[in-house]
Parts: structure tokens; C-alpha cells; sequence
């Protein structure tokens, strides 16, 4: 089983399993912070999850029709003292590249960072926000 299971963490990317004590090896992964996408009427919103992360260790750029976010997470200082039984939060270094869809204006891009978590507006562009006319009826 363990074989089939370092099979497929090559498939996926993810670093090999670690030999720990007890029923279960302790693994380690590569990270790729979670992130959620949503648009409404004036813009697109970009929410990124990056616990324990200072702002000045994320970079959020645009370039060419591309949002990129990246960043380093770092790992604890391990203690000679300390004996780990599981290693579940990953670190390391990331990057996260997303398209711009159409109707994003890149030039107007705004991020902010808060409770660990980064926030990236887009907002859209002039001719891509909904317009509503009223027409009268007589």
C-alpha cells in the first residue's frame, strides 16, 4: 500500500511520505493556498487563504491578462526537543496564476490583507458593468 501511495504522490506533485511512529507515516505536501473566485455587478473578487503569512512575504501582480499571487510560507524552527507525530500544514513557497476574464480591468487592481487572508479586487471594466435604462411607457 505504501508503494501505491508514493506512486501517486508522484503523480500529483506532492512530497514522499515521511516514516513516523505509529499506524500512520507522517507526510508532508507541497501547498497551494485554498481560494475562492466570485463576481458580482462591479467586479471580481479574489479570496485567498494564507494563515500565519506576513503581507510582506505575498506578492500579487498583473501582467499580460495574468493575475499572479505568490509567496512563501515558512516552516516552524524545529526543535531538537520536539517529537513530531503529524505534520498536516504545509509551507513553502507558492504561486498561483489565474486569467483575467473578460471584462476585468487590470490596471485597477486592489489588494488588501486581513486575519490571514488576502483579498484582490478586479474591478470590471466600463463597458463590461450591467447597465439598467428605464423606459417609459406612455
Amino acid at each position: 500500500m505504501a508503494d501505491f501511495e508514493r506512486t501517486l504522490e508522484r503523480l500529483f506533485n506532492r512530497a514522499p511520505a515521511i516514516a513516523g511512529h505509529g499506524d500512520e507515516p507522517i507526510t508532508e505536501r507541497l501547498w497551494e493556498p485554498l481560494t475562492d473566485i466570485t463576481e458580482d455587478d462591479k467586479e471580481f473578487l479574489v479570496k485567498v487563504e494564507l494563515p500565519e503569512m506576513k503581507k510582506e512575504d505575498v506578492k500579487v501582480t498583473v501582467e499580460n491578462g495574468v493575475l499572479r499571487i505568490s509567496g512563501e510560507r515558512k516552516a516552524e524552527k524545529e526543535e531538537k526537543t520536539t517529537k513530531y507525530h503529524r505534520i498536516e500544514r504545509s509551507y513553502g513557497s507558492f504561486l498561483r496564476a489565474f486569467t483575467l476574464p473578460d471584462g476585468a480591468d487590470g490596471t485597477k487592481v486592489s489588494a488588501d490583507y486581513k486575519d490571514g487572508v488576502l483579498k484582490v479586487r478586479l474591478p470590471k471594466s466600463a463597458e463590461a458593468t450591467p447597465k439598467s435604462i428605464e423606459v417609459k411607457v406612455e
